[in-house]
């Protein structure tokens, strides 16, 4: 792909070194639908990105653009604040009946904020309350998101700096295979948890993402999850699971944990539960946790109605019969093996694979080799993001709405990157 170079001018002089992924894909952007963007020059962009993980269901959903273009048009009630609408009625309604009650789930649903962090400050703040403790454990490599509370729960070094503060009250532990199997799971943790010498204060809860996506795609066992939800219960702590990123059928599932066989505590999701990339966020709960004082925690943009109207949209298209975890998992079954052949033809360069779902990583042993693949790939006309501690992890996101086709281009134009940064 020939790219002529774009005028980046008012972006590299007045928005603030900050930004991030504009650096990796220099262009601009100007149009998008499916798993297609467009930049203003008209090239175009095979998406293994999807928002981060917030457009399970493509740029431009079809289906949700109509539903939202419809409210607008007819005046619906935009900003809500907590005020009950029409639109959060709706989704409400669809909630439970599509997702909560057909997996028997009882929980409370709390609209926290428009953001993933909101929902995590929600549920630290809402299990201290209830258990009258501070610390809270965490995993390592985990990414939580990037407010104080959260950040306190985050692993990343290079993220917690930029903090300017002592992040307190966290605790980290090893995750799923940290030590290459070497030491009993969870060995650690209950030791420090019966020693009244260990220095660990006893934890209002844990934190735990089952896929840690910015961590590198690190992929927590079935096994070892049921036994952490058991900590849990044997040490009267609550269990947090992060499903922002690997929520809305990012996994298989709805919920990532349902595999598992767990019912946590408490929920978070965010990213892709408005199924549109509108800002939206949940923190889901058993209801005897519920003792928030009215007013106790707010904001001024948790009633984000135009993401209620796409949000109900999505569960009703995609989840009502049951089609989409089928479909998930038959498109991860085709990444995977494309990942193996890679595999196969560098096997020095590569270390390991690894994803549930649509979720995937592919590791280098050379740590600089995930970036040289992903700057490849968008010169190729492909958007992929790099995770990891150290960006070794080239990481694949696609929507959930790919077609096979499509998927199978991506891939093809993968390998060639990875081909050519031999």
């Amino acid at each position: 792909m020939t790219i002529t170079q774009p005028d980046l001018s008012v972006f590299q002089t007045l928005e603030s070194e900050v930004r991030s992924y504009c650096r990796g894909w220099p262009t601009v952007f100007d149009r998008a639908q499916g798993s297609r963007m467009y930049d203003e020059d008209g090239h175009e962009y095979l998406d293994f990105f999807a928002g981060a993980g917030s457009l399970n269901y493509g740029h431009n959903n079809p289906v949700l653009k109509r539903a939202l273009i419809d409210y607008i048009e007819r005046d619906g009630v935009t900003h809500g604040l907590d005020m009950s609408t029409t639109a959060k009625r709706a989704f409400l309604e669809s909630f439970q009946n599509t997702i909560l009650r057909p997996r028997d789930l009882p929980y409370k649903v709390m609209f926290p904020g428009p953001t993933g962090t909101n929902a995590v400050e929600a549920a630290l703040k809402l299990a201290r309350k209830v258990k009258g403790r501070e610390s809270i454990v965490s995993f390592t490599n985990a990414f939580h998101g990037m407010s104080l509370g959260s950040l306190a729960v985050t692993g990343n070094a290079f993220k917690r700096a930029g903090a300017g503060i002592p992040l307190v009250h966290g605790t980290p532990m090893p995750f799923d295979n940290y030590l290459d199997g070497r030491t009993p799971d969870f060995i650690w943790f209950e030791s420090l948890l019966e020693n009244s010498g260990s220095g660990l204060n006893k934890p209002a809860a844990v934190i735990v993402e089952t896929v840690q996506g910015e961590g590198g795609i690190n992929v927590a066992r079935a096994e070892w999850l049921r036994q952490l939800a058991d900590v849990c219960k044997r040490w009267d702590m609550l269990l947090i699971v992060d499903d922002i990123q690997m929520g809305c059928g990012r996994t298989g599932g709805f919920f990532s944990f349902e595999e598992a066989g767990i019912v946590p505590d408490i929920v978070t999701v965010s990213k892709s539960i408005s199924g549109y990339g509108l800002p939206f966020a949940l923190t889901l709960f058993k209801p005897e946790l519920d003792v928030w004082e009215p007013g106790e925690h707010n904001g001024t943009f948790r009633g984000n109605n135009p993401a209620f109207v796409t949000a109900a949209a999505a569960l009703d298209a995609y989840w009502a019969d049951g089609q989409m975890e089928k479909q998930t998992l038959a498109r991860g079954e085709q990444v995977e093996a494309a990942l193996r052949a890679i595999r196969a033809e560098h096997p020095e360069a590569t270390k390991e694979f690894r994803g549930r779902g649509l979720v995937w990583g592919l590791e280098f042993h050379d740590k600089e080799r995930a970036g040289k693949v992903a700057k490849r790939a968008f010169e190729l006309g492909l958007l992929i993001e790099t995770s990891g501690p150290e960006s070794e992890v080239v990481k694949m996101l696609p929507a959930l709405t790919i077609t096979p086709d499509e998927l199978d281009e991506g891939l093809r134009t993968l390998a060639r990157a990875v081909r050519e940064t031999a």
